[in-house]
């Protein structure tokens, strides 16, 4: 188990300590790695909240330390257990909606995952913390890790929150461009779509101008934003509000990769955890 400390020179803020952890899983079927920011020396008054996050080994490459350190700073009695569970060599399988696989059947082993997360992680977290969850409860991913966080959070509202999606994998379909592909075969704004009841959540959905170059129905408009967006359209036709529930944030110059997210993440954190 691997430590690191951030050390507070304000005793009421939290310090935060970043511990590693295996999982032995029986739903994967593997060993998975997850690392635990949690909060040091509380007063015993705090509000506790969860974010798990997907593809939690790019939490190592971004300041995630730093950005709770100044979290907790601004909140003072705000607290949250943050758990990256790092992805697999089979993330591709791993990651998706669960039980409808894309058109080269990626996604296949995507309900196990959420089993784990379900059945064995949030079980995890609660006993070796021993804290008690008194606030909300969020899962977040970044790309394909954020397609995985909606989908589970979609179909886990009486667990979740909020759901957090930083450059999401929306395109997620099941029909290749070369097939005669259309949005309607998006397999995500389907499910949407198809969905009776609506699920009891709040959405956070990030995407940068530059997070791809494709622009495959020639709007000029890159098409991470057009799928994003069409995300937000089928929210709104559920009956979600704008603001109150769906949050859409366009990162101009914002990339695909962890440099833009780290600089989105203080700004996911203020808007699902502050006071």
């Amino acid at each position: 188990m691997q430590r690191k400390r951030l050390l507070s020179p304000l005793l009421f803020i939290p310090i935060v300590i970043r511990t590693i952890h295996q999982i032995n899983s029986k739903s994967l079927q593997r060993s998975v790695e997850v690392t635990l920011y949690l909060p040091e020396n509380l007063l015993g008054n705090q509000t506790i909240h969860l974010l798990l996050v997907n593809d939690g080994q790019d939490l190592t490459q971004m300041n995630v330390e730093g950005h709770l350190y100044n979290f907790y700073a601004k909140q003072k009695a705000t607290t949250i257990i943050t758990v990256g569970i790092k992805a697999g060599e089979e993330r591709l399988l791993e990651y998706g909606v669960a039980n409808r696989p894309d058109f080269k059947d990626r996604g296949s082993k995507a309900n196990l995952h959420t089993a784990f997360v379900l059945q064995e992680l949030l079980p995890f977290v609660a006993q070796h913390t021993g804290l008690k969850i008194n606030g909300k409860k969020a899962i977040a991913g970044f790309s394909l890790g954020g397609l995985t966080a909606f989908d589970i959070a979609w179909h886990h509202s009486h667990v979740f929150d909020l759901v957090g999606v930083f450059s999401g994998s929306f395109w997620w379909r099941k029909k290749d461009l070369a097939d005669g592909y259309s949005d309607d075969d998006r397999i995500l704004h389907a499910m949407i779509a198809q969905t009776v009841e609506k699920p009891n959540l709040k959405f956070w959905l990030m995407t940068g101008t530059e997070d791809e170059k494709a622009d495959r129905n020639h709007n000029f408009i890159i098409d991470s934003i057009d799928d994003t967006i069409d995300v937000v359209k089928e929210l709104l036709k559920k009956g979600y509000k704008r603001p109150e529930d769906i949050f859409y944030y366009e990162m101009v110059g914002g990339r695909h990769d962890v440099p833009t997210w780290d600089k989105a993440f203080p700004k996911f954190l203020e808007w699902a955890f502050a006071k």
